[in-house]
């Protein structure tokens, strides 16, 4: 086959052959077809989508384009969960050393960041030590040690997707409902859990802008697990506004240690506890509630092991960053409105994402968020402090928060979003 002519045929608006995708992701894994090329392929497909056979079929192309996981020997039920990605997303820090510590094992397969969006990996890289990058035989001597394990995917797991989800990042295909569907549930089908929760996130900061995109999005991966026998559920979740107080690497992670503590921000707890819950009943464990895991020390406990276990101090001071500039609130009133989408660019700008796939982060760079909607503010008290090592980020990141907040003298009727907007799956 001819990778043009594979192009030219989604160009066009007409349904892949499975022969045609069999043969262009196995080309592409083998680089004969070339990463130009694929790109114009994902662009063809955002442009003009997939049906759920084309869908079925890359899916399972990019899961027999590698090896499949087998968890069958460890004696507690497997539950996963993956976020479609956020702003200030830092969940899965808390979440996997929970769920584990009331009975499951959790093999918590991350990425990097996408786009505006941060990565779990980078987050957890800013620990001095800690390793994102784990043999098999590694992910489940910590697995059945530990019982959270949060890595990268093997080299050997659906390779098709890890060189996909680079080119994606970098070439403005990241919205893609078939793409991230089939992304996502190629690297968990392979994965080998049980059972899967996804997070699917809905918002100006997140891929799906509005909630009906986001349940198709839901339904569509549902759906895909549901054929593989993995089960699965989903919740869509508010991403108008960024999660927690903080948005960067190191500093997501000094506030997802805050919530193993028993505090941090209220809207990351609450989302934590709605996707252990669903975890832990998709597991079949429904015994402990989670929260009490969160306040008898026993989450924190699994963090500090599972950090160590990968070869990081849970001890070890964090990075900060070498330089801060404040924003502060140009008016009295209550802050109405705080733009996911534009606070993330900021962070990208000032360090904490990337521009080409073989970029760095800055793990200390980010903005940390001193009021959220509904809060009262006055003026020129500090509302946002961008962080970053390299102060000549900050005109830019500037650039992208101007308009991104409003501040009501006397709001009427105005209550925040609600987090957790619907549920998919049983």
């Amino acid at each position: 086959m001819d990778a043009v002519d594979v192009i030219r045929t989604k160009r066009d608006r007409k349904a892949l052959s499975d022969d045609q995708i069999d043969w262009v992701i196995d080309a592409y894994v083998r680089g004969e077809v070339a990463d130009e090329q694929m790109a114009a392929l994902a662009m063809a497909i955002l442009l003009n989508g997939m049906d759920q056979g084309e869908l079925a079929r890359w899916t399972d192309a990019m899961i027999r384009s590698g090896e499949r996981m087998d968890f069958s020997t460890l004696d507690r039920p497997t539950v996963d969960k993956h976020s479609t990605g956020g702003v200030g997303d830092k969940i899965t820090l808390p979440l996997a050393p929970l769920v584990a510590a009331c009975g499951a094992a959790v093999p918590q397969l991350s990425g990097r960041g996408l786009g505006h969006t941060g990565g779990t990996l980078d987050k957890l890289e800013s620990i001095p030590g800690w390793r994102a990058r784990l043999s098999n035989a590694e992910m489940l001597r910590v697995l059945r040690d530990v019982g959270a394990v949060i890595c990268a995917a093997g080299e050997g797991l659906a390779p098709a997707d890890r060189k996909l989800y680079a080119l994606r990042d970098v070439t403005g295909t990241v919205e893609s409902i078939p793409l991230i569907a089939s992304s996502i549930m190629s690297k968990k089908i392979a994965e080998g859990t049980s059972a899967l929760v996804l997070d699917v996130k809905v918002g100006s900061g997140a891929f799906m802008k509005n909630l009906d995109d986001a349940r198709a999005l839901a339904e569509t991966m549902v759906r895909l697990g549901v054929d593989h026998g993995l089960r699965t559920r989903a919740l869509l979740t508010d991403m108008s506004t960024p999660l927690g107080r903080t948005v960067g690497n190191a500093l997501e992670v000094r506030e997802a240690v805050e919530v193993l503590a028993g505090g941090g921000p209220r809207d990351v707890v609450e989302l934590t506890l709605a996707l252990a819950r669903e975890m832990l009943s998709a597991a079949g464990l429904e015994g402990k509630d989670p929260a009490d895991a969160l306040a008898d020390g026993s989450a924190m406990d699994v963090w500090r092991r599972m950090i160590a276990a990968q070869g990081g101090d849970p001890d070890a001071s964090l990075p900060t960053a070498r330089e801060t500039h404040t924003v502060t609130a140009p008016a009295t009133g209550v802050l109405t409105r705080l733009d996911a989408y534009a606070v993330g660019v900021a962070a990208w700008r000032l360090g904490a994402g990337r521009a080409r796939k073989e970029d760095p982060v800055q793990a200390a760079a980010g903005v940390e968020l001193h009021a959220k909607p509904g809060d009262r503010v006055r003026a020129g008290q500090p509302l946002l402090t961008l962080h970053t090592d390299t102060p000549e980020r900050f005109p830019r990141a500037l650039e992208a928060l101007a308009g991104a907040y409003e501040i009501t003298e006397n709001p009427v009727g105005f209550t925040p979003s609600p987090l957790v907007l619907d549920r998919i799956g049983a």
